[in-house]
């Protein structure tokens, strides 16, 4: 039976450990590490580098599920009016571009935090955590945000039926202490 490894392929170790395929004789495949170091495996314990991608975006859709169900994104929503939430969120995505990306991508950092995966926070994109909060009730999202800048929910919903400059001025001053992160959140790739 022909393997599933060739010479000078990558093979991977069920914990993500790389090496390069040497030789495969009865389904012993023989490696080599990235220090020269040789080693051999059953070829039944190791990964091709399509398997190794498939499992990550396996382990990937698991964390964004995850997140979903997590705690910030189902505790009760704050009592404000759902179409002035919605306007809200609407005259902020207009007003401080990536602001709600921020909001979104700080969540799902605040959620693997929660669960002990804070590790994992580099990893996240950034649209699929904007499509989760996206997806969530206005009342949610505007609690969220209001949350990320130290203000009460209500008052920054009621704020969104005022002018630009009030809700500027509500944002640079909650975000003050974020002014750091949220420039260098500007900096990360979409994806």
């Amino acid at each position: 039976m022909a393997s599933k490894f060739h010479h000078g392929g990558t093979a991977y170790t069920q914990n993500g450990h790389s090496y390069i395929v040497d030789d495969v004789e009865e389904g012993v495949v023989y490696c080599s590490a990235e220090s020269g170091a040789k080693t051999e495996f059953s070829e039944s314990s190791l990964l091709t580098e399509a398997e190794w991608a498939d499992r990550l975006d396996s382990k990937k859709g698991l964390l964004y599920a995850r997140l979903k169900q997590g705690r910030l994104y189902t505790m009760p929503p704050a009592k404000v009016d759902r179409a002035a939430a919605e306007q809200m969120l609407a005259k902020i995505e207009r007003l401080k571009p990536g602001m709600l990306d921020f909001t979104a991508f700080t969540v799902a950092a605040r959620t693997l935090a929660e669960t002990g995966d804070a590790d994992q926070a580099a990893e996240l994109s950034i649209a699929q955590c904007r499509k989760i909060f996206d997806e969530a009730k206005p009342e949610i999202r505007a609690s969220l945000l209001a949350a990320i800048i130290d203000a009460p929910p209500v008052a920054l919903v009621s704020a969104g039926r005022l002018g630009d400059n009030l809700m500027r001025a509500m944002l640079d001053k909650g975000m003050a202490e974020h002014a750091s992160a949220f420039q260098g959140f500007g900096d990360r790739q979409r994806d």
